[in-house]
């Protein structure tokens, strides 16, 4: 996993056990099996192969095998491989091979919760809420209203609306609740965000009514 703009880390898991020499070794990584994000070629870094899209994006560790990926985005998730071949007296073998998913996250903003209506509330009438976050990654699992009154809590998962931006790829999520008031006593309303792969949660400041 690795956070929108930052780094990636691309470990071959190789441990030369051999101790060849880099420079009798052929290592690259590349995507989904087509795209070249980086080749050290007999020690020497070179750029002919290499995708558009990563160059000037990758910093190497020969030393742990490892590659940087810089400022990633949405758009670098998918499949990577480590490929090491031997190269000596003429001859290329495969050495070692290894793969990995990259999974991007961005975090979404704490969500918010805005009134829809501008007529005076009263009691027992209705009330329109929306709630919104933006700006996250990969999409959230759903939006939770809490309602509390008088010690006994509801929960409401009305249908959700989820739109992607079509450039930073990013998710934007909004979920409106229609309830009746109480004709007294307080009301708080909160509203929770639940996020996918062991991310958690994020909620709302509360609303009093």
């Amino acid at each position: 996993k690795a956070f929108l703009n930052h780094s990636a880390y691309l470990s071959c898991y190789f441990p030369n056990a051999q101790k060849t020499d880099v420079k009798d070794l052929i290592v690259f990584w590349q995507k989904d099996s087509q795209k070249v994000l980086h080749e050290v070629y007999c020690g020497q870094e070179k750029q002919e192969n290499l995708s558009p899209e990563y160059i000037n994006r990758t910093q190497v560790d020969m030393d742990k095998w490892t590659l940087q990926l810089l400022n990633v985005g949405v758009e670098d998730e998918g499949h990577y491989e480590c490929i090491i071949q031997l190269k000596k007296e003429g001859i290329q073998e495969m050495l070692h091979r290894s793969e990995c998913s990259l999974h991007i996250t961005a975090n979404y903003s704490q969500p918010e919760i805005a009134q829809l209506h501008t007529e005076e509330l009263k009691p027992n009438g209705y009330l329109n809420l929306s709630c919104s976050s933006s700006g996250g990654y990969p999409a959230p699992e759903e939006m939770t209203w809490l309602i509390s009154h008088e010690n006994t809590t509801h929960r409401h998962t009305p249908h959700k609306d989820v739109s992607q931006d079509a450039v930073t790829k990013l998710y934007n999520v909004t979920s409106k609740l229609n309830i009746r008031l109480p004709t007294k006593g307080l009301t708080n309303i909160s509203c929770w965000l639940h996020l996918r792969e062991q991310l958690g949660s994020l909620v709302s400041a509360p609303l009093g009514i």
